[in-house]
């Protein structure tokens, strides 16, 4: 009896088997007949139109309360929009990873995608989905808030006063690098197969590193790190301000996505030394 107790203790720490699922067709033209592609498409538009309708009336509402008061610690702070942003996220992928992956930013579908994780039909959809989402959010905050809307600025990203172009663009390439490095990290298949006595809400570190870069970038930004979220707000806003470098806002994440896609399947998962390996093992043949 102790010596099946012993085997059993041991046995319940051994990690899973694993193998690198394939990579997802480039090109998928299959998707386009099956309702779970469809379903997906609309978890990508309600969840980003959630996204930007709390945390776009978060920004708003923390304006309207600093504005005029002598308490310059009023209304929820930077702190409190930080929060709100990687509160979302957290709540936002956890209720839809399980359909459609919870990408909830264009950024991050780009990044999977280099990474052969989604397929090209499935990626651009997205973008699609999540674009017209943050539109409608930032819509609806508009239509409830319209005495404070403009005034405040609409939620949009503009690069703050005193910073440069390039500050703007390497703030929103690091910041987008630390969110698709951390979802990388928290999804890998790997991981969780190795460590799998160590159980991982993947929603957890993601809405953390939103939380973070928020910290760090809002002053700089107002942290984009999300396309669909600062077109969104650009589009209803439709201000000079909004549209004055708004490049920042795409063609940074895009590189910070690129960047960490490359880093964890190149460097970390040691994918160029794999197709290294198998190119040489192939030559001996």
């Amino acid at each position: 009896m102790a010596k099946d107790m012993e085997v059993a203790e041991a046995g319940s720490f051994s990690a899973k088997d694993y193998h690198d699922p394939p990579p997802a067709p480039l090109f998928d033209a299959k998707e386009l007949t099956k309702w779970s592609f469809y379903r997906a498409l609309i978890a990508e538009f309600i969840a980003t139109l959630l996204f930007l309708y709390i945390t776009v009336l978060t920004v708003i509402g923390y304006k309207s309360q600093i504005d005029g008061s002598a308490d310059s610690c009023g209304g929820v702070g930077i702190l409190g929009i930080a929060w709100a942003f990687g509160g979302m996220i957290f709540v936002l992928v956890y209720c839809t990873a399980g359909i459609s992956g919870g990408h909830i930013n264009p950024a991050v579908t780009f990044g999977l995608l280099i990474a052969r994780k989604v397929s090209l039909i499935r990626a651009v959809m997205y973008v699609v989905a999540q674009c017209l989402g943050a539109i409608c959010g930032v819509g609806l905050v508009k239509a409830f808030q319209k005495s404070y809307y403009k005034k405040y600025g609409g939620g949009a990203n503009t690069l703050a006063d005193g910073f440069s172009t390039g500050t703007g663009l390497g703030a929103e390439i690091i910041g987008t690098f630390v969110l698709v490095y951390t979802v990388f990290s928290a999804t890998d298949p790997k991981r969780s197969a190795r460590d799998s006595h160590v159980p991982v809400l993947a929603p957890l570190p993601i809405g953390f590193a939103v939380f973070m870069v928020h910290l760090a970038t809002i002053p700089i930004t107002g942290t984009g790190i999300n396309p669909a979220r600062s077109l969104g707000a650009a589009v209803i806003y439709n201000q000079d301000k909004a549209w004055d470098d708004h490049w920042i806002f795409w063609v940074g994440p895009f590189a910070g996505a690129a960047i960490a896609a490359f880093y964890h399947q190149f460097i970390l998962r040691a994918g160029a030394v794999k197709a290294l390996g198998s190119f040489r093992s192939a030559q001996r043949f």
